[in-house]
């Protein structure tokens, strides 16, 4: 298919993409949105092209690990030197079946709704006990008082880890350096270096809650995940370990995102933050998709053609990537009406691509949205004098997963 119009190579590792890609994204999903990268693989950007390819199981997924990094690297680079990139080549997230069914199949039957929906009144309590930590001073740094800490605290209690274990802020701390890895572009030796060792120290953690788990059995995900290891075809411990460490940095990382990109647009546009304080009950749930979509906190996901294919009568090779901008489909007014406007009681919010989509949608995105809503009704509840200095506010210099570093509020 011909270029509409001659636009910009797209650059994912751009800086202008960090304060801000959606300019960068309309031009490319209005004009090129059948766009080939100088990196070797193709762009899609509108909503039913991303949809088409989340959605294939047959014909995507996600290929060839180490081929596709050698995109990046050149034909000679060792990718399984690296333990960084050998533990994402086994999560789970970048399996295609049958290695996937099984593994996810394993995942899901101890991540139960029922699990998960048990701990709505508990992540109420810990929406309380963090805004009364911090009430009384008239000031805070929402995301790293209230953002991290919220989702920190329920992964947590759903895993049967101590949030008071003397590791903690190691570990939370050795999620972003360690997921480095995900990102699409040729690390440095430096950023390799350190995702190896946050990777390794994170496995020896949660190698050794496995073992406890084994010995010491109690009603959590962890032991939930290590006794499979005694079933036929059941997890192994590595295998868990690999699982556990997908898990808890998803589960806080992405929900951090979510809940501080949504107060960051919501105090962006204050006659939405009057709305959702005028019915914190009524809208929280609204509020919640609407932040996903239009401030997603995942902008990007790749996945690979496994046969000679099209995504609308395009054609693609088998072999050939495709990185599909999620965070460009959730403003394609070809789906969501005036896109561009951040509308808390927007309806059909939900149809956002923010969870992906097909065999691999986000296995926690329940218990994620159940934390954003209790996040921005609670907030707006307890705090709805409160004013957010989105001006000085600073997005990581991260492409992928969009999430930012300080939001400072006063009230």
């Amino acid at each position: 298919m011909a270029t509409l119009v001659d636009v910009q190579p797209f650059d994912p590792s751009a800086p202008e993409l960090f304060p801000d890609p959606y300019p960068a994204f309309a031009e490319i999903r209005e004009n090129d949105p059948f766009h080939w990268s100088k990196f070797g693989y193709w762009v899609v950007s509108r909503y039913d092209h991303v949809r088409e390819v989340l959605m294939n199981r047959k014909d995507f997924g996600t290929g060839d690990f180490v081929a596709n990094l050698k995109l990046f690297y050149g034909a000679d680079y060792d990718v399984m030197a690296n333990s960084g990139y050998r533990w994402l080549s086994e999560a789970f997230i970048m399996l295609d079946p049958p290695q996937h069914t099984r593994v996810r199949g394993l995942v899901t039957k101890s991540l139960t709704a029922k699990r998960v929906r048990g701990l709505q009144d508990r992540i109420g309590e810990i929406c309380q006990e963090l805004t009364d930590s911090f009430i009384a001073d008239g000031h805070a740094d929402l995301i790293t008082q209230f953002c991290y800490k919220l989702p920190v605290m329920v992964i947590c209690e759903l895993m049967g880890i101590d949030y008071r274990h003397p590791a903690m802020g190691q570990l939370v701390a050795a999620i972003p350096e360690a997921f480095v890895v995900m990102e699409a572009r040729m690390l440095t030796s430096e950023e390799q270096a350190i995702a190896n060792r946050r990777i390794d120290e994170l496995e020896t953690f949660f190698n050794a809650q496995f073992e406890d788990s084994l010995v010491n059995p109690r009603d959590d995900l962890l032991t939930a995940l290590a006794e499979t290891s005694r079933t036929p075809d059941g997890l192994s411990i590595h295998e868990a370990t690999t699982v556990a460490i997908a898990l808890f940095g998803a589960g806080f990382e992405t929900t951090a995102n979510i809940i501080g990109n949504g107060l960051y647009r919501l105090h962006r546009h204050p006659d939405q933050w009057a709305r959702l304080v005028a019915d914190p009950a009524g809208l929280a749930a609204s509020t919640n998709e609407e932040a996903l979509r239009y401030e997603s906190s995942l902008v990007a996901t790749y996945r690979t053609a496994l046969n000679d294919t099209e995504i609308s009568g395009h054609p693609v090779s088998a072999g050939q990537r495709v990185l599909t901008l999620v965070g460009a489909a959730n403003r394609d007014s070809r789906k969501f009406p005036d896109p561009d406007t951040f509308d808390v009681g927007r309806e059909g919010a939900a149809d956002h691509m923010s969870f992906g989509g097909g065999i691999h949608f986000c296995v926690g995105a329940e218990l994620a949205r159940i934390e954003g809503r209790a996040a921005f009704e609670h907030l707006a509840r307890t705090l709805p004098n409160m004013k957010v200095d989105w001006g000085s506010a600073a997005f990581r210099e991260s492409f992928l997963f969009r999430g930012l570093t300080r939001l400072d509020a006063t009230w």
